[in-house]
């Protein structure tokens, strides 16, 4: 009996010890819930990638380029978000572009920039069936392009700004310098869709005007030359020139042969007066860039869709003068000044620079 009993008392030891040995784990897992609790979640950068492909250098692309990255640095930062740009140019060779293109999709980029007509149709055709957004800059008609169903509600994936020219406006220009202008030079690449739209409104004005006009092109700096020298040969009175790329990357080697030869040339845009023309009309791509980075940041960052995000259009309102080239043509800066006043909204003086960051 004794032993019974000492037997039980020994099992009820055990017991007990057994039930104190569970109850301090518990205690610790009892405590470790309130401690997480205390503890905020990191938070974490939202974190984008974005491929810019440029057509080809020149000052108008580059300035665009340039204040696009610029301002989704700037617009980032704000939002404390991370934003790693991926840059290429394809020098408008075909084959390097669709490259480009590729290593973007193999990088997995969240957006495309397509800079100029010619990339922003290669990246619509590389997304169609990936969807990733792309925002092209400096396309002048993007509903003729096929970019988009409308300017108000482009309808898939693409979306952007236009540099849409009001060919008019600088045909006026022309004649309010010089009323009796007979035969009026368009010098352009006609492998350029910005050029396609430009040239047809030009020709269909000077010829209700009773204007003779000469159509000279070239797709190189080379034939680009060739192509003017043959304009002053043929005694043009004025030489037009829409937003294309191509003569633009060669106004440096012709700027001073046209000048010589006592022809104006007008163009598309501002960068063509930078690089010695007599007159850019048209938009301000500082101003270009800025907007399209805008856009791009709309749908990055608040989730808009391209396909309703309307295309930005700009006021083609600014008459750019080189000052340098009035001056070799023979004309006073204040009295053309005073001359295209009532069809610009302003005009303003440059002088002959490869960029606009070499005007310091």
């Amino acid at each position: 009996m004794k032993k019974i009993i000492a037997l039980l008392l020994t099992l009820s030891l055990v017991f007990a010890l057994c039930a104190c040995g569970d109850a301090a784990p518990a205690a610790v897992e009892d405590t470790a819930p309130a401690e997480a609790a205390e503890e905020a979640p990191a938070e974490e950068t939202l974190h984008f990638k974005v491929g810019i492909c440029n057509y080809v250098d020149d000052a108008s692309l580059n300035q665009i380029v340039e204040n696009i990255e610029a301002q989704l640095g700037t617009l980032a930062d704000a939002l404390g978000a991370d934003v790693e740009i991926l840059y290429d140019n394809c020098q408008a060779d075909a084959n390097v572009m669709n490259q480009i293109i590729a290593n973007f999709e193999a990088q997995n980029v969240d957006l495309m920039v397509g800079v100029a007509t010619p990339v922003a149709m290669a990246m619509q055709a590389a997304t169609e069936d990936s969807g990733i957004p792309v925002v092209f800059a400096a396309v002048s008609d993007p509903v003729g392009a096929g970019l988009v169903e409308s300017l108000e509600k482009p309808g898939a994936n693409v979306t952007g700004t236009s540099d849409y020219l009001d060919t008019n406006a600088i045909m006026n220009l022309i004649f309010a310098a010089n009323p009796d202008a007979a035969s009026v030079g368009l010098l352009y690449d006609v492998g350029q869709d910005a050029s396609t739209a430009p040239i047809a409104a030009a020709k269909e004005y000077l010829e209700a005007k009773g204007v003779a006009v000469i159509e000279r092109s070239g797709t190189n700096v080379d034939e680009v030359t060739l192509a003017a020298q043959a304009l002053i040969a043929d005694k043009v009175d004025a030489i037009f020139t829409p937003t294309d790329n191509t003569i633009m990357t060669a106004e440096l080697s012709i700027y001073e042969l046209l000048a010589e030869a006592g022809i104006p040339h007008y163009t598309g845009a501002d960068s063509f007066a930078l690089n010695g023309a007599f007159l850019g009309y048209g938009v301000d791509y500082a101003n270009l860039g800025v907007e399209t980075a805008n856009m791009i940041a709309e749908i990055l960052f608040e989730g808009a869709e391209p396909a309703t995000l309307a295309v930005k259009t700009f006021d083609n309102g600014t008459a750019t003068v080189n000052t340098e080239t009035c001056a070799a043509l023979g004309l006073d800066f204040d009295t053309i000044s005073e001359a295209f006043a009532p069809f610009c909204t302003k005009v303003q003086p440059i002088t002959t620079a490869e960029s606009f960051s070499d005007l310091g």
